[in-house]
């Protein structure tokens, strides 16, 4: 992990009373997918949010690319190359698809050639390019949040839980997309479906009450059943 396109040292993040991350030190080497695990609570999504400024660190150094994040406003952290997806999409429900990814383009104007790329692995979103994005189904609907946030290149894609309550039929899909973008860009994917991740991360880094409690391949992880257990709590493979 020599070369880690983002770092975090020793981060801290309270909300309110609340002390969500104690000391978070994470490396996202530069290309390929990092997926970061744990159990419901320990801060991965606090982590994500903290890393895109939505919530600030109140201790600790970000970098992103040799440059610190420390300070930086989320519009201005966007425009040095992060995106995100949340896990609720936060798709403009009254806004057709097009006009969804329009406002997300710089100045208001689409790549053709980047829109055919992303119709090349979400074929669904050039059949419903005039629909309401509200009218769509859930995995349509993460669709268009995932190519709103890769309308224009980025250097790191950070996504929290883009399989969560889709059908099996759309995990598949979705499942050849990322293997698709992870030759693009960097991915940081927070995701609770084991088996998804398991055939799609490099790396890996487990959380746990608010720290980084374990760093290392997936592949590794993956094999290590009683790693697994002793992590996570259960094993990869009761999720098929």
């Amino acid at each position: 992990m020599s070369d880690a396109l983002l770092s975090l040292t020793g981060v801290h993040t309270h909300i309110g009373d609340y002390h969500i991350l104690q000391g978070v030190d994470l490396e996202v080497p530069r290309g390929g997918i990092t997926v970061l695990l744990g159990r419901n609570g320990a801060g991965k999504t606090t982590t994500l949010r903290t890393i895109m400024g939505l919530w600030r660190a109140s201790a600790g150094e970000l970098r992103f690319d040799g440059r610190s994040l420390r300070g930086l406003d989320t519009p201005a952290i966007a425009q040095a190359g992060i995106a995100y997806v949340p896990e609720s999409m936060a798709v403009f429900g009254q806004l057709t698809v097009r006009e969804n990814l329009v406002l997300a383009a710089r100045a208001g104007a689409i790549d053709s050639a980047r829109l055919d790329w992303i119709f090349s692995f979400f074929p669904a979103l050039k059949t419903f390019w005039h629909a309401q994005a509200g009218n769509l189904s859930g995995g349509q609907k993460q669709m268009v949040a995932i190519a709103r946030a890769i309308i224009e290149p980025r250097a790191l894609l950070l996504v929290d839980e883009p399989t969560k309550g889709l059908s099996p039929a759309i995990v598949l899909k979705l499942l050849e997309a990322f293997r698709q973008l992870k030759e693009q860009t960097t991915i940081l994917l927070v995701e609770q479906n084991f088996n998804f991740v398991r055939q799609l991360g490099d790396t890996v880094a487990v959380m746990d009450d608010g720290r980084i409690v374990h760093r290392g391949t997936m592949a590794a992880l993956a094999a290590d059943r009683a790693l697994q257990e002793q992590l996570l709590g259960l094993a990869l493979d009761a999720h098929q």
